[in-house]
């Protein structure tokens, strides 16, 4: 049961196969079997998961049916579930109990999603490995001694590992898709404002975005449906009309253009990763789609301007964590001051310091125009440079990554190269396009997979959809399993 796609097993629990808690038991006996080695949840809410699994059953036998009733669905651990332990991976909130439910969590359990629990990320998802988590690391269930990628790595990993049909990550640079490239499996990054960041502990407000975590392109689309849509309690939220993604499945892929862009396919890349991204774009010409060659001549500098806008933001968000309110509290402390210093020191791990220092230097007084302001500038730039190449194609073939999984602590203490593992998704999440990451290959070197990246005009998820689902309905990469 745990191998099914969303799809499958909401049409066997319709034709009564099996129940929605034999479904999630099954599942919780796959995390039994095989988290001691994957390590991909922080915290299981089994009661509450066979409760909802319960009321499904019932609704099922009274013949009702939705989107998702009785799928056993898990959260990546910045999203807020009331009642449940939402830690963002850090001492910080390790005791943190969230008082309500974030938006998309609301949708999942009107849909009759069954939450399974929470997933492993990097602290406040400030990372590319799902090592800077206070927990512990999570493992690549393709090779135990490589990441999984992050922030969303323990999402990507609980996917990948059979332990959950689907989950929900976050993605500021490239968490949802990076993480779905190292472990084979889908990873979708909406437009910035299609789905909404109410309840989502914020790292860098102007890039968050949460989206779905799937075995397959039709099971994003699904959820999507699910997710997706303006919310009022979300000032950054967009109101455009939602469609119907599952429809998008159907669509005819001929006399679609794909930019190739020439500056992601420069020295750095492994060839591997580039042979099956080239491999993938040969696979769409034969679905009828054309290749045009583009440019992105800004690209260079997204990592930098990220990073200033990125770490800006996050100093402001995490200055709320001040040992007043809510969250760990320095017990050692003689006066206010000292309070908020040793709280701050203590409660937050290396690479949260690292990027709030950062953050407080680009804003500070006599830096602010030099740094901040010029990053908004580029990233404009960057922006108008999508902009532009989406007059030419609809989509923008690209890989995500320029390697396949690297192992456990080999990039800890060199950050430089570890923020570089983001140069491909970075530039998305600036300009607020859509971007998906789906398996196109098994590296023969390493055995591990390698995904492509496509990304579209802002709300054109469908056009991801579309490319995403023909390609995986006439490839296999994507049903290849992790030799756990």
């Amino acid at each position: 049961m745990h191998r099914k796609t969303i799809l499958q097993a909401k049409e066997d629990l319709l034709q009564k196969k099996y129940s929605a808690v034999e479904l999630t038991k099954a599942i919780y006996q796959r995390i039994e079997s095989v988290e001691p080695k994957v390590q991909a949840y922080v915290h299981l809410t089994q009661d509450i998961a066979l409760n909802q699994a319960q009321e499904a059953d019932q609704k099922l036998a009274a013949g009702q049916d939705a989107p998702l009733l009785g799928i056993p669905i898990a959260l990546k651990d910045l999203i807020c579930m009331q009642d449940t332990r939402t830690t963002c991976s850090s001492k910080m909130l390790d005791q943190f109990i969230a008082p309500y439910d974030a938006t998309v969590v609301s949708r999942l359990k009107k849909a009759g999603a069954v939450i399974l629990g929470k997933t492993n990320m990097d602290e406040f998802a400030m990372g590319s490995s799902t090592e800077n988590s206070w927990h512990h690391p999570t493992m690549n269930p393709w090779d135990l001694s490589r990441v999984p990628g992050g922030s969303s790595g323990g999402s990507a990993a609980a996917v990948a590992a059979q332990e959950c049909l689907a989950a929900l990550g976050s993605d500021t640079g490239g968490s949802i898709r990076q993480p779905a490239n190292f472990c084979g499996v889908t990873g979708l990054k909406p437009t910035y404002g299609r789905v909404s960041r109410f309840g989502l502990v914020a790292f860098a407000s102007s890039l968050d975005q949460i989206g779905p975590m799937t075995k397959t392109v039709a099971d994003s689309a699904l959820l999507m449906n699910v997710i997706a849509g303006n919310d009022p309690q979300d000032s950054t939220s967009a109101d455009v009309k939602l469609p119907n993604f599952m429809n998008s499945l159907e669509r005819n892929l001929s006399g679609l253009k794909m930019g190739i862009p020439k500056e992601y396919f420069t020295s750095g890349i492994d060839p591997e990763v580039e042979a099956s991204v080239q491999e993938a774009i040969k696979t769409l010409e034969s679905f009828g789609m054309k290749k045009v060659e583009i440019s992105l001549p800004h690209l260079q500098y997204s990592v930098a301007t990220y990073y200033i806008i990125a770490c800006a933001e996050a100093s402001a968000n995490l200055s709320r964590y001040d040992g007043v309110r809510y969250g760990y509290r320095s017990k050692n402390s003689d006066n206010l001051l000292e309070m908020y210093m040793n709280t701050r020191q203590e409660g937050f791990g290396e690479e949260v310091k690292r990027r709030i220092m950062l953050g407080t230097f680009v804003l500070s007084s006599g830096y602010y125009d030099a740094y901040y302001l010029k990053g908004q500038k580029v990233r404009t730039l960057i922006k108008q440079d999508f902009e532009n190449a989406f007059e030419q194609c609809d989509v923008i073939i690209a890989p995500n990554s320029p390697i396949t999984a690297f192992k456990l602590g080999e990039r800890v203490n060199d950050p430089i190269k570890m923020y570089l593992s983001d140069i491909y998704t970075i530039s998305a999440n600036l300009a607020g396009i859509p971007g998906i990451s789906i398996p196109c290959g098994i590296s023969k070197t390493n055995e591990m997979p390698i995904g492509i990246q496509l990304m579209s005009k802002h709300f054109d998820e469908e056009s991801l959809i579309a490319v995403g689902h023909q390609f995986q309905l006439n490839t296999e990469h994507h049903l290849k399993q992790p030799p756990l």
